[in-house]
């Protein structure tokens, strides 16, 4: 009969967070053993590196960079592959997997996120790709060899990647937004109408302040209505409006849910030996769904996980934008404050100051300014 001390650490999910808790826990307890579980072939790849491959010359079966067979054998690890988690039992430590009971000592939610749907009206409606993962990423390449002009809903930092990639692979890109400025949930908005212009200056067209309402099949591809009656065409329409973290698994098993599912500064939910981390999980509340967080909070978790508990410390963490057209670093302020601005036609400086003391909150650096970025994190550092 299996001992509670040598059941395994079960990690559901084998993306960036699943995966590098895996690795950081073996590097810290060699003998634990760990059961990854995996609805797709479980490879290991890089998400991001999605949104450039056209321009890095890279092909799908390029950007996988170990299956799970190799993933296995460098972990010491089971890797379970196109296998569903339907239930969480947490009161008998057990997820039941394709109809089967697996026991865990301590488990680990690393589901990452469904990409949000826009409601579209439409016969065409059904055909809006949207990229979240390998798979998605081979079809929509896939579909590219027949066609020339490729629309895009929602200009935030992944649709502004995909559209500055294809723009550099020569095609025909409008970019569609509701919103007066892209990555408007990131740069104020004169700075985004700096990184527009830049845009606009590569090829691609932005259509701003407006909502696609309707997508209906043509003869040569697709008709995009808008709310205003105006209508354009593409071969190819794809939708990055977002991710919707997911919490379904979680939620049935009675886990508290807010925004994603939520975490204290430990990873930990509200039941006890489950963890959760990456797209998937609101730490204290607040998703944090770029890179640098997902691997601060591993780290930390593999730690906890291997008997030292350790709070997840977030540093200071500049989000990177893939767009040749305008080189762009973020760090989005975390309190209120005055944008300060410094730039030419070829890219601005932008720097939020704090109301009450004059610190530095945040930043946006595009183009040239970028150079500047180490400057300013360093300050912004001496002060946390």
């Amino acid at each position: 009969m299996t001992s509670d001390i040598d059941l395994p650490v079960v990690i559901v999910g084998t993306g960036m967070a699943g995966y590098t808790v895996a690795r950081e826990l073996r590097k810290l307890d060699a003998k634990v053993p760990i059961v990854l579980i995996s609805e797709d072939n479980g490879c290991s790849y890089s998400k991001p590196a999605l949104s450039n491959a056209l321009a890095m010359k890279k092909h799908p079966k390029d950007l996988a960079n170990f299956d799970a067979a190799a993933m296995s054998a460098q972990l010491n690890a089971s890797i379970v592959v196109h296998r569903k988690v339907e239930r969480i039992l947490p009161d008998a430590h057990e997820v039941i997997v394709n109809g089967a009971p697996l026991r865990y000592g301590k488990l680990v939610l690393a589901l990452g996120a469904e990409a949000r749907r826009v409601p579209l009206a439409g016969d065409g409606a059904d055909e809006v790709l949207s990229v979240n993962s390998l798979d998605d990423y081979a079809r929509f390449r896939e579909r590219l060899q027949q066609v020339h002009s490729v629309a895009i809903l929602g200009a935030g930092l992944i649709g502004c990647e995909f559209a500055n990639d294809l723009a550099l692979a020569d095609f025909q890109v409008t970019l569609i937004d509701p919103a007066g400025t892209p990555l408007s949930r990131l740069l104020p908005e004169r700075a985004g109408a700096t990184f527009a212009s830049a845009l606009n200056r590569h090829g691609i067209r932005l259509h701003l302040r407006r909502n696609v309402t309707s997508v209906e099949r043509s003869s040569d591809g697709f008709r995009l209505l808008f709310a205003d009656g105006e209508a354009l065409s593409a071969d190819l329409v794809v939708s990055a409006i977002g991710l919707v973290p997911r919490t379904a698994l979680a939620s049935a098993a009675g886990l508290a849910i807010e925004n994603g599912i939520r975490t204290d500064a430990w990873c930990r939910t509200s039941e006890p030996d489950i963890y959760a981390l990456g797209d998937c999980a609101a730490f204290e509340g607040k998703v944090q769904p770029y890179v640098l967080p997902i691997m601060h909070a591993a780290r930390a978790l593999a730690r906890t996980l291997s008997g030292d508990p350790a709070r997840v410390d977030f540093p200071v963490m500049p989000i990177t934008v893939k767009a040749p057209a305008s080189p762009t670093v973020i760090v989005p302020p975390a309190e209120a404050g005055a944008w300060l601005y410094d730039g030419s036609l070829d890219g601005l400086r932008a720097v939020c100051e704090s109301s009450v003391d004059g610190r530095t909150t945040g930043f946006a650096l595009l183009g040239p300014a970028t150079q500047g970025k180490a400057e300013l994190l360093k300050a912004m550092t001496r002060v946390q």
